[in-house]
């Protein structure tokens, strides 16, 4: 079974074809970092503008990547669909850049006949590691699941692919948006979970002692607005602006690596206690932080201390993209799970 995915939910426009759920036929991203990067970060209004004037052409060049009719999506094929259904990430996201990729699924869906599949895109980071793996659902189920990426920071409970329940999210910045914005304090440019981890490779990660925000004993919450704002005192001075020059005895990679150290360090000791708490002996992280190499290192750490097994999917499935959305919605296709042309974008988190 062919699933067409689309994926729209901030800055990438993905199309991908996937068969069965696991094999991936093409998956095509076209980034928009150029066009924000001068802003430091992804500007809503240019994300959903860009997603309009790029998506037809994605479309008609993953499937003719994928071997597929190459017809215009405009058009309806003579005979067949080229696909047997269309799966779009319509939750959580930017509601402008969502209603690009919903509108070109529904349009599609109505075209060729076909199954309407809305998938949420949190829960495709965590399936996204299941394409990858060379395991059965046995093997990784159930599981907890951690979400790390420029919008979302987040753990679950998942005793499905489609069941998740939330265990516990950040109370202010996502951790990829902390990335984002000390890179920017720094001085490192965009993204900044790249830009970081570069700059700390010449660093020393225990130059400066960041508090490690790990609220409440048994939390399972994040937060990192205050390490942020202690980057930006030691940088800087304190109580200094964004746009002040960094002091002359700071050493940015030993910032760099100070600061990705912390956050490592409270991920790794989130999802350790939501192990522990929920005894389980899986996790599976996903989102784009989960290709961060530090992070990594520093879970496989702790696989091999307590035996736990940590999944990742590989790293062009970390960042957005539609093959874990096709992935997912053959899924969630299987359970009879299928929307209707009335499907809508929707911004918020599922609670």
């Amino acid at each position: 079974m062919l699933i067409l995915g689309i994926e729209s939910t901030c800055d990438e426009t993905g199309v991908a074809v996937v068969e069965d759920g696991k094999r991936i036929l093409v998956n095509r991203v076209l980034s928009q970092v150029p066009l924000h990067e001068v802003f430091g970060g992804v500007v809503p209004e240019i994300a959903s503008r860009a997603h309009v004037e790029s998506i037809t052409a994605v479309l008609e060049r993953a499937l003719a990547d994928a071997g597929l009719d190459a017809h215009p999506v405009d058009r309806p094929p003579v005979d067949r669909p080229p696909v047997d259904a269309i799966a779009v990430a319509y939750r959580p996201g930017l509601v402008g850049s969502l209603l690009v990729g919903v509108t070109a699924a529904k349009c599609l869906a109505l075209a060729w006949d076909l199954p309407l599949i809305g998938v949420d895109h949190i829960h495709a980071h965590v399936y996204a590691a299941a394409m990858a793996a060379d395991l059965e659902d046995s093997e990784m189920l159930p599981c907890v699941s951690l979400v790390v990426s420029g919008g979302h920071t987040a753990l679950y409970l998942s005793e499905s692919w489609t069941e998740h329940t939330l265990l516990g999210s950040t109370t202010d910045d996502a951790v990829g948006e902390a990335f984002d914005k000390v890179a920017a304090i720094l001085g490192l440019g965009y993204p900044g979970g790249p830009a970081i981890s570069r700059a700390a490779e010449g660093g020393n990660h225990r130059a400066v002692r960041f508090k490690r925000s790990l609220m409440e004993r048994d939390s399972l919450d994040f937060s990192f607005s205050g390490i942020k704002t202690a980057v930006l005192y030691h940088a800087k001075g304190q109580n200094a602006r964004r746009g002040a020059p960094i002091l002359p005895h700071v050493s940015i990679p030993d910032v760099a690596a100070s600061f990705e150290d912390a956050v490592v360090s409270t991920l790794v000791k989130k999802l350790s206690r939501a192990l522990e708490r929920e005894d389980a002996r899986t996790a599976i992280v996903g989102g784009g932080v989960a290709a961060n190499r530090r992070l990594r290192e520093r879970l496989d750490r702790l696989a091999r201390k307590e035996d736990y097994v940590v999944l990742y999917p590989p790293p062009a499935l970390c960042t957005d993209n539609a093959a874990m959305i096709a992935g997912l919605g053959y899924r969630l296709f299987l359970e009879g799970r299928v929307s209707d042309l009335a499907l809508d974008a929707d911004p918020v988190v599922a609670r």
